[in-house]
């Protein structure tokens, strides 16, 4: 007999509360000022209802009359309550965005208020009870304050629903900041910080609850997290690689806000969330740079960088726009990367307030003429030489081309600062020049001896040259293709399961660069400390698995991410090397080494340079390659079969044989 009556009320009360979320809905998506509009007068009821509930309250019943004088306080008071609501900007607050400072102006709009009808109740000796002012405050503040908080949850609870619930790791100065950007934000919903620091470890923090490291994994399936945030802007290198590695196995996107160095420069803010830098995971603790050795060929000086649009000469740039330069020349042949980088440069002088001269320049390592007058034009005193085709299978489509940049590149630009009286002049190089595999290696090598060959000359030019490996996100690396890979869906491709490769951040293989030309004495190999060798396979790994996803298992909505190994690609090794002997001697900087290293005659190289102009004027791949394999050590036994010019004219040559084979089949007393 209850069964029934109870559960018609039950079904009555989740009509009411569905009506009352439908009429709030509603209500939230109301134009502002209608929205505005009806928050103020339901303010003037809650200020009538909260004067005849307080007299109401203090007799204890609610039969009770009130006279004239009575209703002139009250009609006193709504019209005082409602100019001071106004004036006190009430109205202009966001409701879902309300916080401290809109509660303590209804604190103190109601107090006003409350005096208004003080004042009202004193001046007419209306007969209601002394204490009906306090009850009214009480039940003012109540109201209002009720009201807006309630609209400030729904809204927050609607949202909750729909954004990713997150952890922020870092309850420090930072971690709170990005709580309070992301409480206002829509797309995340931050539920826990969690900290090393056992002081903060389950305190409470602007409401939210510090745990440690140890319940990240029980948080996780706890609160369904999506996305660990880190909030760890200054803690080292070291200590960000041992927070990373140790998420590396959960299935949550890792992300960051900047580090403390891009905070503290202006170049970011902590609400700027963004994927995981694989300096991170990679990267060593910076070692501080010897600002002496910075100085002495840039300070004060006209500085120039071949190759300014690229990934190195762009970083390059940027230093030595910090190292006050009087003047920075760019040079590149690509006109869109070279109005990028002066852009760039330009906006960061007027920011740091350098007074730097920015002189961009279209132009080829292969016009002689033209570096030269550069040269002497702006009477430059420094050259880093950082334009160069970098990409080794790029370069085996394209031999001709690519030993012509690389090896008459160099040696134009380089000749021509011999002549102009240039001071130091630095060749940007690689590893791969070490016992290379491929053309792209080998013309960075001989590139390497065209210097230590000018360096035997008389010369007033310091000629030197820096090798190191692969550096973090630059143009064309692998990195940015594992992240676009994983953006798609997968599969991520390796071209094989023992391949590694050395690496180093930008802005550390460029401060090095800069640093190392200062100690040169002339035909210096400098060779960067790398670290140890990343198998790229597991860099493959730690990128999927940062972004949430896990190798065959189906995550994060049913998709799938798969390692796909391809094979080596043209002209590729498994393993690189730095140094081509064992005579390495320190510097006096603990990143930076001094090999020394076999070279030819310089009249040797003069003879080889023709032959090799030659050959490349001629598209003579094999005879390019011959050349290549006298000069450079360890480079043999390379076959010319990817280069698209010559395989084409290899193809058009073998129909032309057949063809010709086939007419003296056909005429035999033609022949």
């Amino acid at each position: 007999m209850l069964t029934r009556p109870r559960k018609f009320m039950t079904r009555s009360f989740v009509g009411v509360v569905g009506s009352l979320r439908d009429v709030l809905q509603k209500a939230v998506e109301l134009p502002r000022n209608i929205k505005q509009a009806c928050l103020f007068s339901l303010d003037m009821v809650y200020v009538t209802a909260a004067m005849w509930l307080a007299v109401a309250l203090r007799f204890g019943h609610l039969d009770f009359q009130l006279g004239a004088v009575e209703y002139a306080c009250g009609a006193v008071t709504l019209v005082g309550s409602a100019m001071v609501f106004l004036r006190l900007g009430l109205y202009r607050a966001v409701i879902r965005f309300m916080g401290q400072q809109a509660i303590w102006a209804i604190v103190t709009a109601a107090g006003y208020s409350t005096l208004i009808l003080g004042a009202a109740v004193f001046f007419t000796r209306a007969e209601v009870p002394r204490s009906m002012p306090f009850i009214y405050w009480i039940l003012l503040v109540v109201g209002i304050g009720g009201t807006r908080l309630a609209v400030r949850a729904y809204y927050q609870a609607k949202l909750r629903a729909l954004s990713e619930n997150v952890i922020i790791y870092g309850a420090g100065q930072s971690g709170r900041q990005l709580l309070q950007t992301l409480q206002h934000g829509e797309q995340y919903h931050p539920v826990v910080f969690v900290d090393d620091d056992h002081y903060l470890q389950r305190s409470i923090i602007n409401g939210l609850q510090v745990a440690p490291p140890e319940d990240l994994e029980q948080l996780i399936d706890q609160h369904d997290i999506t996305q660990v945030l880190l909030a760890i802007p200054s803690a080292s290198q070291e200590r960000r690689k041992e927070i990373i590695n140790s998420l590396v196995g959960m299935p949550v996107h890792v992300r960051t806000v900047p580090t403390i160095n891009e905070l503290l420069a202006g170049e970011a803010s902590v609400n700027q969330i963004r994927d995981i830098d694989l300096d991170d995971l990679l990267g060593r603790e910076p070692v501080p740079p010897h600002p002496e050795l910075i100085e002495k060929c840039i300070t004060g000086k006209v500085v120039m960088v071949t190759g300014a649009g690229g990934s190195i000469g762009a970083q390059l740039c940027r230093q030595i726009i910090r190292s006050a330069a009087k003047e920075l020349i760019l040079l590149d042949n690509s006109e869109y990367a070279l109005y990028s980088i002066e852009r760039e440069l330009r906006s960061m002088a007027t920011a740091l307030g350098l007074q730097v001269e920015i002189v961009a320049l279209l132009g080829s390592v292969q016009d002689q003429n033209r570096l030269e007058s550069i040269y002497r034009t702006f009477e430059v005193c420094t050259v880093y030489h950082a334009a160069a085709y970098k990409h080794v299978p790029m370069v085996e489509y394209n031999i001709a081309e690519g030993v012509a940049n690389n090896v008459f590149g160099t040696w134009y630009a380089a000749t021509a600062a011999r002549k102009a009286g240039v001071e130091t002049f630095v060749l940007v190089s690689t590893d791969k020049a070490v016992r290379p595999t491929n053309i792209m290696g080998a013309s960075k090598r001989l590139a390497e001896m065209i210097l230590q060959g000018l360096a035997q000359q008389e010369s007033d030019t310091r000629f030197c040259m820096v090798r190191f490996g692969n550096v973090l996100g630059s143009s064309g690396s692998v990195v940015p293709l594992f992240r676009q890979q994983v953006e798609d869906g997968g599969p991520v491709t390796v071209t094989h399961p023992d391949v590694s490769r050395y690496f180093m951040s930008i802005p550390e293989a460029a401060q090095l660069v800069l640093q190392a030309g200062a100690m040169a004495t002339g035909g210096d190999v400098f060779v960067l400390d790398m670290g140890e060798p990343v198998r790229i396979v597991d860099l493959a790994k730690r990128m999927i698995r940062l972004s949430g996803y896990e190798m065959g298992h189906n995550t994060q909505g049913g998709q799938q991410i798969e390692i796909e190994f391809i094979g080596l690609r043209p002209g590729e090794k498994l393993h690189e090397e730095l140094l081509l002997g064992t005579n390495v001697t320190g510097t006096g900087h603990p990143m930076i080494m001094r090999a020394e290293e076999e070279c030819l005659p310089f009249g040797q190289i003069q003879r080889l340079l023709a032959k090799l102009r030659g050959h490349c004027d001629s598209l003579d791949c094999d005879g390019i390659s011959s050349v290549l394999s006298f000069a450079v050590s360890g480079f043999g036994d390379h076959e010319v079969r990817y280069d698209h010019l010559w395989k084409r004219q290899g193809k058009l040559l073998a129909i032309e044989n057949a063809a010709a084979s086939n007419v003296k089949e056909l005429f035999p007393d033609s022949y």
